[in-house]
């Protein structure tokens, strides 16, 4: 997952990154009203936690600001505000759920899977397209029930194309959404083919049809045509 944390309460950001991106998911953060518009206006991400409180300004402008842009991203509020009317104000304006604070990090991670469950696969944690089935939550690949090995990359990267299934993917969002937002400035994107013709080589070895189109200088298609 490509998680967006905005918190200024430096301890629990760190716990935060620390806890995600031990579990191999791909972070980033702001600490401030500003940074965190400049971040949501520029990319997208799986899921966003968002806290109210913040430097510079209101979290609430930041939903409206999702909300206006049309953006698709998931977003889970932290805070430690628990009146009802916050917690009403936060999901009329489009949050997704809304987790007081302290809580432990399973509890906070366990929300944010459900939530990209929600978004990209109607709330299951089991994917299938033909002959191909992902347990996104154990993490694991069988294709006609057999288990295909993959790197957390070439995992990460089926369960993408399968969230896009049908749908063009350049490069750039492939390697922005796997790698981090600093991709968006790289020109060289010989890494993503080398992943995909693994990602292809393993699924096919496994007795997969070849599902993955490529577009000359454009990305890919994962699609049955």
């Amino acid at each position: 997952m490509k998680i967006l944390v905005v918190e200024d309460e430096l301890a629990l950001l760190e716990s935060i990154l620390d806890y995600f991106t031990g579990e191999g998911n791909i972070c980033q953060y702001a600490a401030d009203f500003h940074s965190a518009m400049e971040k949501i206006s520029i990319y997208n991400y799986d899921c966003i936690l968002l806290d109210l409180g913040l430097p510079g300004g209101e979290g609430l402008s930041i939903l409206n600001k999702i909300k206006e842009l049309k953006k698709k991203d998931g977003v889970l509020i932290i805070s430690a505000r628990h009146s009802l009317d916050d917690k009403l104000a936060g999901l009329d304006l489009g949050a997704d759920d809304y987790l007081v604070k302290p809580f432990h990090l399973s509890e906070l991670k366990a929300r944010v899977s459900a939530i990209v469950r929600r978004k990209n696969f109607n709330g299951d944690n089991i994917i299938i397209f033909n002959e191909i089935s992902v347990d996104v939550s154990g993490m694991l690949v069988n294709v006609n029930k057999a288990n295909v090995i993959l790197t957390k990359k070439e995992f990460d990267l089926l369960v993408y194309f399968l969230s896009n299934k049908n749908k063009v993917v350049s490069k750039n969002a492939m390697a922005e959404h796997l790698w981090g937002d600093e991709m968006d400035m790289s020109d060289d994107f010989d890494f993503i083919y080398t992943h995909v013709k693994n990602l292809r080589k393993k699924l096919m070895e496994a007795g997969a049809k070849d599902y993955l189109r490529s577009l000359y200088g454009i990305g890919y298609k994962f699609s049955e045509r």
